[in-house]
């Protein structure tokens, strides 16, 4: 139900029309309109109410299959509703397709009539120029320059990729240095243009790298879930490029080639000893190529930015996001799921169940189905377990509640000597729990034989060396304690001879 989620996030906070909301989710617009269909008719609010998790908003919204609607025939006229369209950026297909039914009842719906004009107006032309509304969307991608850095200790060359982002309405560019092309270089690269732009946009187009799209597809991408999760936190909304296809990412394509032609070919010549002092010199750069004047009509970048972006834009949310990283893991047999080395716990319920795992720098939260199931505090070592005690079973509780202390408190009770074996064990091996179960089988023992037979069972285990639960049990079940110790036999006078000397010689 992420999907329908998200559907609710975009409408319901940013605004979004159906169309928008399609192309950021990959659905058709028609599956758009029967969500919101269903959210209205089933009273859903946006957000959740506490306690909904992915099972409760399916049932809610998906109780019964709605029928397709019938096909209309009116036809609309397209060539004037593309004029509405390119005269007024805040008109909108929904608004236009409202007025067509107003004036023909019988006309086409709203997806159809989408499909249609969209068919109509691809006929016009083979390449028709985008046209971007004030602050809707920015453009990120990496350059396919990067700027060298030398290392002043070792007077080794590392190659730093360039960030760069545009805005849509009038391509205000950002750029900038980083470590490298990771999920955590690319987090903050954007942070930063959003900081620069002291604003958030409707929408961000990103190429489809891995730290954006865990799988590319031309009709449903799938977004990384960290990605995912930052973009809800800044209140974007995410619309990868199709692949293969750079025009749905022209104008970030043409910063590129801007940021590669006035920025790192102007600094080709300079020597870099760290990541700050080359990005001091870009923003150098930037501050002029931002401010340059347009070749082929009035104003620039930042000028248009200022009268059309700036005012458009979202504003920045109060908190600085939380990197994280999600994958997904099987439930192991022993209730624990493997991440980074080591092993987590959650309710032995969810044995071999698919579940969720956001890891932060400090916790570990585990979900299944949309709902959390477990956090534990983050561990740096190998092969740890990391287990909270109400995940166990209760009889694995219960066995966890015998400590060796209680076993030798229990032999005690007893007898001296069957204390003294049950410490035996525990000693004889590598860790105490290793004697857990020969202790716990001398207790079953004492179910059926007396405390006396008992103590001199363990008496004679202890006397020969026998010290284990296998040598107590035939000791009982033979009878052997009931017959006489026999003293140890004195060891034999060694045989005279010249060479050995008495104990008078060392007195």
């Amino acid at each position: 139900m992420r999907k329908t989620k998200e559907v609710l996030r975009l409408r319901y906070e940013l605004k979004l029309d159906q169309r928008q909301i399609a192309r950021s989710c990959s659905l058709a617009v028609s599956n758009v309109h029967e969500y919101l269909k269903l959210v209205a008719t089933a009273s859903v609010s946006w957000p959740l109410p506490d306690g909904w998790d992915d099972g409760k908003l399916e049932a809610a919204l998906f109780p019964t299959t709605e029928p397709a609607a019938p096909a209309q025939k009116s036809p609309p006229d397209f060539a004037a509703i593309r004029e509405q369209l390119r005269r007024h950026r805040h008109v909108t297909l929904r608004l236009l397709w409202e007025k067509y039914r107003e004036s023909a009842p019988d006309g086409y719906g709203y997806s159809r009539f989408c499909e249609l004009y969209q068919r109509w107006r691809r006929k016009l032309d083979v390449v028709m120029r985008q046209e971007h509304k004030a602050g809707e969307k920015a453009f990120v991608d990496w350059a396919g320059a990067t700027i060298p850095i030398h290392d002043p200790a070792t007077g080794e060359v590392w190659q730093a990729p360039l960030f760069v982002a545009a805005l849509g309405a009038s391509s205000y560019t950002w750029a900038e240095a980083t470590r490298d092309q990771q999920m955590e270089s690319w987090l903050r690269a954007h942070v930063h243009a959003f900081e620069y732009w002291k604003g958030v946009p409707a929408l961000v187009v990103p190429d489809n790298a891995r730290t954006g799209v865990s799988k590319a597809c031309r009709y449903d991408p799938d977004l990384n879930p960290t990605y995912y999760n930052f973009a809800v936190q800044y209140g974007f909304g995410v619309v990868p490029a199709r692949p293969y296809k750079p025009r749905d990412k022209a104008v970030v394509e043409n910063a590129v080639q801007v940021a590669q032609r006035w920025i790192v070919a102007a600094l080709r010549h300079r020597k870099f000893f760290s990541l700050e002092d080359a990005n001091r010199a870009i923003a150098e750069l930037l501050h002029r190529l931002n401010r340059r004047p347009f070749r082929k009509r009035e104003g620039s970048r930042a000028s248009v930015f200022e009268e059309l972006d700036r005012p458009a834009l979202n504003s920045l949310p109060s908190e600085p996001f939380e990197l994280s990283q999600w994958l997904r893991a099987r439930v192991n047999i022993d209730y624990h799921v493997a991440f980074d080395g080591n092993f987590y716990s959650v309710p032995y319920n969810l044995v071999h169940e698919l579940v969720e795992i956001r890891a932060t720098a400090t916790t570990v939260e585990i979900l299944h189905k949309g709902a959390r199931i477990g956090s534990h505090v983050r561990s740096r070592g190998r092969d740890k377990a990391v287990t909270l005690p109400e995940h166990r079973p209760k009889s694995h509780q219960a066995h966890l509640e015998w400590p060796p202390s209680r076993l030798v408190e229990w032999a005690q009770k007893i007898g001296p000597h069957t204390a003294r074996l049950v410490e035996r064990i525990l000693a004889d091996k590598p860790h105490p729990e290793m004697g857990y179960r020969g202790c716990l089988g001398i207790m079953r023992l004492a179910r059926t034989y007396s405390h006396g037979r008992m103590e001199a069972a363990c008496e004679r285990a202890l006397l020969t060396g026998a010290c284990r639960y296998r040598s107590v049990e035939s000791i009982l079940k033979n009878s052997l304690d009931r017959e006489p110790l026999s003293p140890p036999a004195a060891e034999p006078l060694p045989p005279p001879h010249d060479n050995i000397r008495g104990a008078e010689y060392f007195e």
